[in-house]
């Protein structure tokens, strides 16, 4: 169980019927890549006292009374059976108030905290939320020096799956263009308390798309018609829209990259894996002009103001067209350039309530694997997250259009974001993906300022 998730009994069940009824285990060769990069990020984390510094920065943030009251402690996953876990003990050197009570060893920053917010909660009758939903609530906690004490024995907490997401592409504009670093630090420190280790990490992208479009003579008015203004970001990103809202100033752009790069440092630290994104096929307009013989598409209107194709009507480079993978491998070895490594997850999501030219699966299945070849060709270990929404929201999606798309890339390569699973399940009338790796994701409140945690599933 993790902190404030629902019923531990509920996840588990979950778990084990969809593992259950797609007939496959939660790893093993089949899905050997997923295995693969979990064991990547677990090397690849920063050194177990940095994950230390950054879950005792939080504690200082959080609760600065009781700063020396815990101590905490980063420790192999075979102390945990082999699983991510947190273990709380009642510390063996506590000798009253001014030295540490609480002992918690968790496998990374993200545990830790995670144990932490478990012991407020549990121990301490405190509640820790977003600050429009009440915030942190920590006036129940006894004062240094009379701190509850755990069982003897201690707590133990495994991780009951792999993987917290959270986020979705849109809440890019519903809530965080508006972020400066403070708030930022604040959400980081929400997300490592609740045990998310798998976030969606967008900011600044646009900085990035500026230095590959400019290897293809691409200039910065150019890019004023392609991207959105801050409010309208997510949809340009996604193709559906263009240049509504901006332009977006240079200083700005340069903000963004410098608050990323802020973001990605903390989240490492906590021991999280930030999701960046991909190319999904969408480009500006003058890329057409640049390179006319480009095989490119035209899309339809999307809600545009007035179906003005000032705002409307993007373009889909052809996935059969040389530049797309090309354009693709630059984006994500411009990203790890810039940032100085990845966690090998990307998020990319084709036709995103736009509905494909062409319906043969031919078609989807070639566009699908082109988008992959891209991220692949950047990084040889990486795994597409896509969202489930266009299986949501648009009935084109029969299920030769789905397999088409989904079986485009290898097994293990692919995950699926179910994104409404809590009201209109994909997964349920897709024979789970069709064997396609999902995380069960709700959406609450919907279409408001966050989408809540995610769980891991197979």
């Amino acid at each position: 169980m993790l902190p404030s998730s629902p019923d531990p009994r509920f996840l588990l069940l979950v778990v084990v019927i969809a593992c259950a009824a797609s007939g496959v285990s939660c790893s093993g060769p089949r899905f050997a890549h997923l295995d693969r990069v979990r064991e990547l990020q677990h090397r690849e984390r920063r050194p177990p006292a940095e994950q230390v510094d950054a879950a005792v920065g939080l504690l200082a943030r959080l609760l600065p009374s009781h700063s020396a009251s815990f101590e905490f402690r980063v420790i192999p996953t075979e102390q945990c059976g082999g699983k991510a876990c947190f273990i709380i003990n009642n510390h063996p050197s506590f000798d009253g108030e001014g030295t540490p009570e609480i002992l918690i060893l968790g496998v990374s920053g993200v545990e830790i905290s995670a144990g932490l917010h478990w012991y407020l909660k549990h121990c301490c009758a405190s509640h820790i939320s977003w600050a429009k939903t009440g915030g942190a609530q920590l006036s129940s906690v006894p004062y240094p020096g009379s701190l509850p004490r755990v069982p003897a024995g201690g707590v133990l907490i495994r991780r009951p799956v792999d993987w917290n997401y959270y986020q979705n592409a849109v809440t890019s504009s519903y809530s965080f263009a508006w972020y400066d670093w403070e708030r930022w630090e604040k959400e980081i420190d929400w997300m490592a308390l609740q045990g998310v280790n798998l976030p969606l990490a967008f900011t600044g992208q646009e900085a990035i798309w500026q230095k590959v479009f400019q290897r293809y003579n691409i200039s910065k008015s150019d890019l004023d018609d392609f991207f959105g203004g801050p409010a309208f970001l997510s949809w340009s990103r996604m193709a559906n829209m263009h240049g509504w809202g901006g332009p977006l100033p240079q200083t700005w752009l340069d903000d963004q990259l410098t608050l990323q790069k802020k973001i990605l440092s903390r989240m490492y630290a906590f021991g999280m894996s930030p999701v960046l994104p991909a190319f999904s096929g969408n480009i500006p307009a003058a890329l057409k002009s640049k390179f006319p013989s480009a095989r490119v598409t035209h899309l339809g209107d999307w809600f545009t103001v007035d179906s003005n194709p000032r705002w409307c009507c993007t373009y889909l480079l052809d996935a059969s067209d040389p530049l797309f993978v090309e354009i693709g491998k630059s984006f994500i070895e411009e990203q790890i350039k810039e940032y100085g490594r990845t966690s090998h997850v990307y998020n990319c999501d084709t036709f995103d309530e736009n509905t494909p030219p062409l319906s043969d699966p031919n078609y989807i299945s070639s566009l699908g694997a082109a988008t992959f070849r891209g991220m692949q060709s950047g990084d040889d270990e990486a795994i597409w997250l896509m969202q489930g929404w266009l299986f949501t929201y648009d009935p084109f999606w029969e299920p030769p259009q789905m397999k088409a798309l989904l079986h485009s890339v290898p097994a293990g390569r692919m995950i699926v974001l179910d994104l409404y699973a809590e009201v209109k399940p994909v997964w349920i009338n897709s024979d789970q993906f069709y064997g396609v790796p999902y995380i069960w994701k709700v959406i609450s409140p919907f279409l408001s300022r966050h989408h809540l945690i995610s769980f891991f599933l197979l």
